[in-house]
């Protein structure tokens, strides 16, 4: 028997087609559907014109699995059916706004890839759902089993839930004047260097005043913001990529001290650089 049997099902065991145009044949009818032990839904634009049968057959028999898990905005579904109600969960960024208005209910996480929220388990796009679903892995059976799928997939094992879903470097394509481009991508260069508002205000020519209010209403975030998510996506991407020591790292990274780059992985991530380190390794 394998570890995990999977079957898939659908309303009158009908065949889906997916968003891309690929056909999927389901196993079985959800009517005639074994209660599962662990549930999970798929997202897509289907999501907006969902079938009340499914809605009711979620709401009766999710609360029978030992887990239940959506994929990108499958979200949608779970709290249609209540299932997300008084809970933190999360879906693909673009939609966390819309899901959040439609269910004040439900405690919407837009940056984190995934979020656990006791036997309910949301995440956001579709890779997300890989890094997710490695996470189920480890916890049925254990942190080596997962870092073999991992290594067969050819993927990291594995960006933590708290990761964010959306890079810094792309927000930094926001900015759409050439003065404040040019100070987001020379800070990214020179991670190390002063990078407090009033050092980049004077790059840019601006008052410190200017710079701020600017830079904040281009890319969305605040100067310092900005500094806080590029250093931890440098320092993330050479923990995993390098052998360099914690402390050379921090310096490169401009946290100065091994114990400051500490603090905003924890802050973060959850989880501190050795920890992150090693659950890439």
């Amino acid at each position: 028997m394998p570890p995990y049997v999977v079957r898939a099902a659908s309303l009158g065991g009908e065949v889906v087609r997916a968003a891309g145009g690929l056909r999927m044949l389901p196993d079985v009818d959800l009517a005639a559907a074994e209660d599962p032990d662990v549930l999970l839904v798929p997202g897509g634009p289907g999501v907006a014109e969902v079938d009340d049968r499914l809605v009711a057959w979620l709401r009766e028999r999710a609360p029978r699995a030992r887990r239940v898990v959506s994929v990108c905005t499958g979200a949608w579904l779970l709290a249609e059916a209540g299932l997300l109600d008084g809970r933190r969960a999360t879906t693909h960024w673009e939609a966390c706004a819309h899901l959040a208005d439609r269910h004040p209910e439900v405690r919407v996480e837009p940056e984190p890839i995934f979020v656990r929220d006791g036997p309910v388990y949301t995440s956001a796009g579709v890779t997300a759902g890989v890094d997710l679903t490695l996470a189920l892995v480890e916890e049925d059976f254990g942190r080596a089993v997962a870092h073999e799928v991992a290594r067969l997939l050819v993927v990291f094992l594995r960006r933590p839930g708290s990761q964010a879903q959306v890079s810094a470097q792309l927000s930094a394509q926001v900015a759409h004047s050439a003065p404040l481009r040019e100070v987001q991508h020379w800070a990214t260069a020179n991670l190390a260097a002063d990078l407090s508002v009033p050092a980049m205000a004077r790059r840019a020519g601006l008052s410190p005043r200017q710079f701020a209010r600017a830079f904040a209403e281009q890319s969305g975030v605040t100067p310092g913001r900005f500094v806080d998510l590029i250093r931890l996506e440098a320092a993330q991407r050479m923990l995993v990529d390098t052998g360099e020591g914690v402390s050379r790292i921090a310096r490169q990274c401009g946290y100065g001290t091994q114990e400051g780059m500490r603090r905003a992985f924890v802050r973060e991530l959850g989880v501190s650089p050795t920890e992150y380190r090693r659950g890439r390794l």
